[in-house]
């Protein structure tokens, strides 16, 4: 630690002089949404944002290698580098009250896939390569504004679970990549089709925003040990089940300059439903509930950002549950990795230091923040009835490094990784990372 504390100082002397001040990236979507009439463009706008990453291991592939008694991974010395996501937005007003969103995601690279099930040939799973690269429609919703206190929007929307969907941009967190527990416990970015409905109310150390949806609810067909609910996002299939939606709700309290609290709740009655197959679970006697409860504070003034989160799920049946999905279909989609706990959690903070502020705003000196961040998360913190939890998934991470905002919206960033596994049971982790990410509209008229 100490040696990687003198490289963030040599990091900090030499970097070069800033280019322009960071932009203030405290407001979600649905805020941004809410106060359209003064976002600036009469018609239209067009932009974006991406970041290309590049990670040094010093660890294998496969964490759960072997049996629970050895030590997990292997000392391997390995590096990725990627292009994590390039998204492309797209925002059009009808009128100053009806307006069209979109965005679109190319993710990682590689070839995509599209599933089908052949309900003629006793309903075997079928695979069919139908594009090159990996593409999603993460947004794509028309919005009726009525008034500030609320407003409607319908179509393919961000579920505000969590911090990190809430704010899922690459320039919204400090690390090179988004915070690791949130993103293995629930889907990121998580989107779904339904409706939505918005607003802002209060006025003052009053005030509040508030987004209820109703969306497609998660899929149980895709839950597994590593990840819990998150691989039950819809979207593999032509279309969505939708035969037990989830409820969202999310507050945030804005009242304060600078300072961000909120929460939410995700209700999904029965996730079996919403199966592939209509009697994969038949032998689970009633409904199946998904609940998650997540709370969040971000604050940020002249010289330091700070922020910190929790999400605490339950899923009922979860013993039964398991046992069914080990008997999916090989050819299916899914990985059939069992069990599934019935609890999950994922809590974290993170904290940086506006370099240049501290140096009473001087311009020869960048605007960078270091930044340590802290992380828990276990997928398989708790299970039901006669389930094991397997030690290796439990994980307890820092994480730090630098910012440096050489534009507004444009960050370089670099970071050290350590976890621990298991409570220091099994081989620890180790990586360095680079990335540069981007935010920005192109065109706007």
């Amino acid at each position: 630690m100490k040696r990687l504390a003198n490289l963030l100082v040599l990091s900090l002397c030499a970097a070069g002089p800033l280019m322009a001040e960071e932009s203030d990236t405290n407001r979600s979507a649905a805020e941004q949404s809410a106060e359209i009439y003064a976002s600036g463009y009469d018609k239209f706008r067009f932009g974006g944002y991406g970041e290309v990453l590049a990670n040094f291991m010093d660890y294998g592939i496969n964490r759960f290698r072997g049996t629970q008694g050895q030590k997990g991974n292997t000392r391997d010395h390995r590096n990725e580098i990627s292009i994590p996501r390039f998204v492309l937005a797209f925002d059009y007003k009808f009128n100053p009250k009806w307006i069209l969103g979109a965005e679109i995601e190319f993710e990682a690279g590689g070839t995509g896939s599209a599933y089908e099930i052949e309900n003629t040939e006793n309903g075997e799973y079928e695979t069919e390569v139908e594009k090159g690269g990996e593409v999603a429609l993460e947004q794509l919703h028309i919005t009726r504004l009525i008034h500030p206190a609320f407003n409607v929007r319908a179509g393919h929307l961000i579920v505000p679970v969590g911090l990190t969907n809430e704010h899922h941009e690459p320039i919204n967190f400090f690390g090179t990549s988004r915070p690791e527990g949130e993103t293995t416990i629930i889907p990121s970015t998580w989107h779904e089709t339904g409706i939505e409905f918005f607003g802002t109310f209060g006025k003052g150390y009053g005030r509040f925003n508030y987004q209820a949806l109703i969306v497609a609810g998660l899929n149980a067909n895709g839950f597994d040990r590593n990840n819990w609910v998150q691989g039950g996002k819809q979207g593999i299939f032509e279309t969505d089940n939708f035969t037990s939606p989830a409820y969202v709700a999310r507050l945030n309290y804005n009242g304060v300059p600078g300072l961000k609290v909120g929460g939410s709740f995700y209700y999904c009655n029965n996730v079996i439903a919403n199966s592939d197959k209509l009697t994969e679970y038949n032998s689970i006697k009633g409904n199946v509930p998904l609940r998650i409860y997540t709370a969040d504070v971000q604050y940020k003034n002249k010289y330091v950002t700070a922020r910190a989160n929790m999400i605490y799920g339950n899923l009922d049946k979860s013993e039964q549950l398991s046992k069914l999905n080990a008997l999916l279909s090989g050819l299916s989609p899914y990985t059939r990795t069992t069990p599934i706990a019935k609890h999950a959690v994922s809590y974290g903070g993170e904290v940086g230091f506006n370099l240049r502020a501290i140096c009473k705003d001087n311009p020869k000196v960048p605007v960078i923040y270091p930044f340590v961040r802290y992380e828990y998360y276990n997928p398989q913190q708790e299970g039901e009835g006669q389930q094991t939890m397997d030690l290796r998934n439990k994980v307890s991470m820092w994480t730090a490094g630098l910012n440096w905002y050489a534009l507004p919206n444009l960050v370089v960033k670099a970071d050290y990784t350590t976890r621990q596994i298991g409570g220091g049971e099994y081989t620890s982790e180790n990586e360095f990372s680079l990335a540069i990410a981007y935010i920005g509209w192109f065109l706007s008229k």
